[in-house]
């Protein structure tokens, strides 16, 4: 299983302002991102435990969800995490056409801006899925495609134990942007056991930087 896909190592070769793979690698520094909430019942536990270890993360959130839980997403903010958009209903993008998929980004970023009141915000496609034409019309439009570096493999059917013993014999680097999912408990889990020995270590948890204007 990799953890380190061959995909995202193509797209870190385009200009940063189009596709964003790494965050800054200031020394220790490590980027969270969670994708495909809010969820009522795990979003909340994976809030607390970020507050106790000071740690700051991306949220890459499907609009629907951003409907049935708008405290939710207050509460993500107000805690000084950054909002992202991963579409309004989690499609298989490669179904749809271009308009399809744009109407999917739009529709969530109208409903994100509600929250932070900024603007265009990055935008992570749903299983990573992105095809020519939706990588040209970001580029024509100067929007942000956001990645990861490091596959945390939280989706997979293993034990979070399992999954954090990967992380730690091979943990990521300065600039990492992991990625995980808090529409499960597993992320929780995985960062219940990672979190004291990271903050021993010095590492620092930021979210992903705002897009430049």
């Amino acid at each position: 299983m990799r953890i380190r896909p061959t995909r995202q190592q193509l797209l870190g070769l385009l200009p940063g302002r189009l596709v964003l793979v790494r965050g800054p690698r200031e020394p220790g520094a490590l980027y969270l991102s969670f994708d495909d909430g809010p969820h009522p019942e795990h979003t909340p536990r994976l809030l607390d435990l970020l507050a106790r270890y000071d740690a700051r993360a991306s949220f890459f959130l499907v609009g629907q969800r951003i409907e049935r839980h708008p405290a939710l997403v207050e509460r993500i903010v107000a805690e000084g995490h950054a909002l992202g958009n991963h579409s309004y209903s989690h499609p298989l993008f490669r179904r749809l056409n271009l308009r399809e998929q744009l109407d999917e980004v739009e529709r969530t970023d109208r409903l994100l801006a509600d929250f932070d009141h900024s603007g265009p915000h990055r935008f992570r496609p749903p299983r990573g899925d992105v095809s020519l034409p939706l990588l040209l019309a970001f580029a024509r439009r100067g929007r942000n495609l956001a990645y990861w570096s490091y596959d945390s493999l939280d989706y997979r059917p293993h034990p979070a134990g399992e999954l954090a013993a990967r992380l730690q014999r091979q943990p990521p680097v300065d600039g990492d942007v992991l990625l995980m999912h808090d529409d499960s408990d597993c992320a929780a889990q995985i960062l219940a056991h990672l979190l004291p020995a990271w903050r021993d270590e010095g590492r620092k948890l930021h979210a992903l930087p705002a897009v430049a204007a």
